[in-house]
């Protein structure tokens, strides 16, 4: 376990209310061929982030059609207020119109969200959708967007989806591309999202299927204040997420930035 003078923030995690929690996860590892030990209850991701010293953790949840948007944003609403540990992305369904878009933008800054979370292959809707640039104007400068990006299996989060994104959106716009970008088209991904001054990156589902060295250069790539950390909870664990960082061949100060400094400077300053 790291030893750090500085608490631990979680940039990605998926939380589901007690009732639906095993059916949730269980769809999760079924989606992506791999297994989830893990309960997805609030109660087990507080239990396991407050022994391995993480202080922050950033719940979301996914909605897949409109109708789940109010519904799924009062839960996160409400598991916000009960513990000060959690600070909550909101979700957006791309199909919504305009007006219930920027409603329910406006709801999330009056429930005191720090961003929205979109899963493009989970909601089947590309991520340079006209819905989707739609969200992206009515947050721009205002809530940033955490954004699953990647999977060679299909073609809703890829890096030309993203890109195309990012290059229409507002200039106050603030992306958070998932995986490093692209999982499982890192290297894609590396090619294609390099250079963007409000893009970041996080680190789940990436450290378990990359080289360390790989995933050093990845870091320089995309910019050292621009990485940061996520378990993506509850398809990995903390112990192995944390000694997977603690391994990488970098510097304490970089290490330091990617487990709390970037975030901390993102959503609390």
């Amino acid at each position: 376990m790291l030893k750090l003078d500085y608490p631990i923030i979680d940039c990605h995690t998926h939380v589901f209310p007690e009732k639906i929690a095993e059916k949730a996860v269980n769809a999760i590892g079924n989606f992506y061929g791999i297994p989830m030990p893990r309960s997805g209850s609030m109660s087990d991701l507080y239990a396991e982030a407050i022994k391995h010293g993480v202080q922050k953790i950033l719940i979301t949840s996914t909605a897949t059609k409109t109708e789940q948007v109010k519904s799924i944003n009062d839960f996160l609403k409400m598991s916000q207020d009960g513990c000060k540990t959690y600070f909550a992305f909101g979700t957006l369904f791309p199909e919504m119109s305009q007006y219930e878009i920027e409603s329910e933008v406006e709801r999330m800054l009056e429930m005191g969200f720090f961003g929205v979370k979109l899963h493009p292959d989970f909601q089947q809707v590309k991520a340079d959708s006209e819905g989707m640039k739609l969200i992206a104007k009515s947050v721009a400068g205002k809530l940033p967007v955490l954004i699953h990006a990647g999977d060679s299996r299909y073609n809703f989060s890829n890096p030309d989806n993203i890109r195309n994104l990012i290059e229409s959106a507002p200039p106050t716009f603030t992306l958070i591309a998932a995986h490093f970008g692209g999982y499982s088209v890192w290297e894609e991904a590396a090619r294609k999202l390099i250079g963007y001054d409000n893009l970041y990156v996080d680190t789940c589902s990436s450290l378990e299927f990359l080289d360390p060295n790989r995933v050093v250069e990845l870091i320089e790539l995309y910019g050292q204040d621009k990485v940061l950390f996520g378990t993506d909870y509850p398809m990995w664990n903390y112990e192995d997420e944390l000694e997977r960082i603690e391994a990488l061949p970098i510097s304490d100060v970089i290490l330091k930035k990617i487990l709390y400094t970037n975030a901390n400077n993102l959503f609390f300053s």
